[in-house]
């Protein structure tokens, strides 16, 4: 379910998968149907994984999420920031602008869609199967999966429910970014009107907790925004009938009248105890590659 999930970025929006993205996935495909809820949190459904499918379950589909990881998170900070630094121009005010910060978030959402439409895919299609699983088909991995929905469905099927993942990760990293650039600004703000001493090692400790904090918060931001859009993803691309919807406002509105505003929101405990240290340790590791390679930041 995570950032950049299912849950992946973000990816912040950085999604990661592993255990908490196999039980979003396993929650949002499972608790939103007519038949009712399958599993009754996230604690009963990793204690169904481990019995039914051993501890390899919990992992399953991971291989793809972490391929599709490191393209998008490099195109996920550089778009941003590239973005960013050429509607900011030359302007030296380092209060964060929401004309700025919105649209240079939405187009680096926009492009790693592509990447994560398909990796996603794979992903949900193989966190899904087990003695539940909705395709009579199994895949042994997601290379298998992926080869086998482009000989059944062609590339329009490896791309089934990119335009949901490209409303989540647009309208997503605009609340992640937005959250992130204006918590950073006033954390920055409030410590050094503290006079904080300036001492190299209570400077980087300083440095480290404010993106821990505005990374962290930012993530939890992103999910708690998109994650209905997620759920709409996830059944869009699990859903065995080719011929199913793929508009995922029409989606949303099936679900909602089966399972309510819960069923919107399935898999949001696990979705966001992954989310903050996920993104936590995303921001801390940009800010620091950034200062190491001496890139303007504000």
């Amino acid at each position: 379910v995570d950032g950049h999930q299912c849950v992946s970025s973000p990816s912040s929006g950085i999604n990661v998968g592993g255990v908490f993205g196999l039980q979003g996935v396993k929650l949002q495909a499972h608790n939103t149907t007519a038949h009712g809820k399958v599993y009754k949190n996230a604690f009963h459904c990793t204690s169904r994984i481990l019995v039914e499918e051993g501890a390899r379950g919990l992992y399953r589909g991971a291989s793809s999420s972490f391929i599709g990881i490191a393209l998008e998170s490099s195109l996920f900070f550089g778009t941003y920031a590239q973005a960013k630094q050429l509607l900011q121009g030359k302007s030296e005010d380092s209060k964060p602008q929401l004309h700025v910060i919105i649209p240079s978030a939405a187009c680096s959402g926009a492009l790693i869609s592509c990447i994560l439409a398909p990796t996603e895919l794979t992903k949900c299609r193989m966190q899904v199967q087990g003695k539940e699983a909705m395709y009579a088909t199994r895949y042994s991995s997601p290379l298998d999966c992926a080869v086998k929905t482009l000989q059944n469905e062609g590339v329009r099927g490896i791309f089934r429910g990119g335009l949901a993942t490209l409303f989540r990760e647009a309208i997503g990293n605009a609340f992640f970014f937005c959250t992130y650039e204006y918590s950073r600004y006033w954390m920055h703000n409030y410590i050094d009107s503290r006079r904080f001493p300036d001492n190299s090692h209570l400077v980087v400790a300083k440095d480290v907790g404010i993106g821990v904090m505005s990374g962290g918060i930012s993530g939890m931001a992103f999910w708690t925004a998109t994650l209905p859009l997620d759920v709409a993803k996830t059944i869009i691309q699990t859903d065995p009938d080719p011929r199913s919807s793929r508009n995922p406002f029409r989606v949303l509105n099936m679900v909602y009248r089966r399972a309510g505003l819960a069923g919107c929101y399935a898999g949001l405990g696990p979705t966001l105890a992954r989310a903050f240290p996920a993104n936590a340790a995303a921001i801390v590791a940009w800010e620091y590659s950034a200062k190491i390679l001496g890139l303007r930041r504000d």
